[in-house]
């Protein structure tokens, strides 16, 4: 049923991780998709991705979460540390496997990309692609590039990021909101028996790590700053060797093991929950529709759902403005609480008073430990 003529015709705008991912499950139902991509070439700029529980049951249902257990990369235990490395909260992936049932792993993102356009097929993704315009009529839609091509489909999904230019012309509500701090992240070759898995937290400071495919740590480091401040790789190679120094081992060695070059740097930021994601032909996705900030880990992990759950409401459905209604009804109620769970607890970790920060640590040991399950099984737990 795939590609044959006469299949109604899906134009995704943003060929990153839920734009491909989207038009894998579209494929499956019967739909033609093609992935409409800015860039000159696919690719995930070199750093981790945790794809938990949840990531992996929708991985399941695109057929790739076979080939990611063939190789089963070391799972992350789920851990919170002071900046001595004294445990705050602490949780095993063996127990957190047990509960949810299923496992949770960590890519580089290059490689789930690459699984993903496996899957989807080169040819269906048009490079060099920068979407100018969206419309639409009662019976379809259509996409204006920037080099005066233009496409015509039965659907048009916005899966273009954070800054999405769909979502701009759909909702138009402005910039992302800056969270406050920035994010540092860096893959490198090391011993992944050398670190405690999880993330470390200090007075405006926190610091993370997890063993990641191929022999390799993912690492993400958080430091409150003004927005708009600018920094090179190898300045910010700097700046961590010295903020970080005197934290537990091995912090300071990751660090310094990581070529300064190979360092990134992002400003933090999501935006203000949507009611509403589509109209008519016309809807959101992944971070175009929910941006979250990475303090849960489900930026990628959401994405992965909202296509499965798309696909889901379009298999059948000959109303397609009502099968989105339909999506939006699933999706947008469980993504609200994940982006603002997940701007509470980056909130949180970001405090910059000593006082306070001990505080807080001492609180959550004696508060929230007990409780942990209860807060994070909803989350990767859920079955899509």
């Amino acid at each position: 049923m795939v590609g044959t003529t006469g299949a109604r015709r899906a134009l995704v705008i943003g060929g990153g991780i839920g734009g491909l991912a989207t038009a894998v499950a579209l494929r499956q139902i019967g739909w033609e998709a093609t992935v409409f991509e800015r860039a000159g070439e696919l690719r995930e700029v070199g750093a981790g991705l945790g794809i938990w529980a949840n990531a992996m049951r929708a991985l399941e249902r695109l057929g790739l979460a076979a080939q990611i257990r063939a190789t089963r990369p070391p799972a992350p235990s789920g851990g919170v540390y002071d900046w001595r490395g004294r445990p705050i909260m602490v949780e095993s992936h063996e127990a957190l496997e047990g509960r949810v049932g299923e496992i949770s792993v960590v890519l580089h993102r290059a490689e789930l990309l690459e699984l993903l356009l496996g899957a989807l097929g080169a040819e269906h993704v048009r490079l060099g692609s920068h979407c100018a315009l969206v419309s639409q009529d009662e019976t379809g839609v259509t996409a204006s590039f920037a080099d005066g091509s233009r496409a015509d489909g039965d659907l048009l999904v916005g899966a273009d990021g954070i800054r999405s230019a769909v979502r701009a012309r759909l909702v138009g509500d402005g910039e992302p909101v800056y969270a406050g701090y920035v994010a540092y992240r860096g893959v490198v070759r090391f011993d992944p028996a050398r670190i405690a898995a999880g993330e470390y937290w200090g007075p405006g400071l926190r610091f993370g790590a997890a063993p990641m495919s191929g022999g390799r740590v993912y690492w993400w480091a958080t430091r409150n700053a003004p927005a708009g401040e600018r920094m090179a790789p190898r300045e910010a190679h700097v700046l961590l060797r010295e903020r970080f120094a005197g934290w537990a081992e091995p912090i300071p060695a990751l660090i310094a093991a990581t070529p300064p070059e190979a360092v990134l740097l992002n400003e933090i930021a999501d935006r203000r929950p949507l009611r509403r994601w589509s109209r008519g032909r016309i809807t959101l996705l992944g971070d175009a529709a929910h941006p979250t900030t990475p303090n849960l880990g489900q930026g990628a992990c959401q994405a992965l759902e909202d296509a499965v759950a798309l696909a889901d409401a379009l298999a059948g459905q000959d109303d397609i403005p009502a099968a989105l209604l339909a999506y939006e009804r699933r999706r947008i109620p469980r993504t609200t609480q994940i982006v603002l769970q997940s701007r509470r607890i980056g909130q949180l970790g970001q405090w910059s008073h000593p006082l306070a920060c001990a505080a807080r640590d001492a609180l959550l040991r004696a508060l929230v430990a007990p409780r942990q399950a209860a807060a994070i099984d909803p989350v990767v737990g859920y079955r899509i």
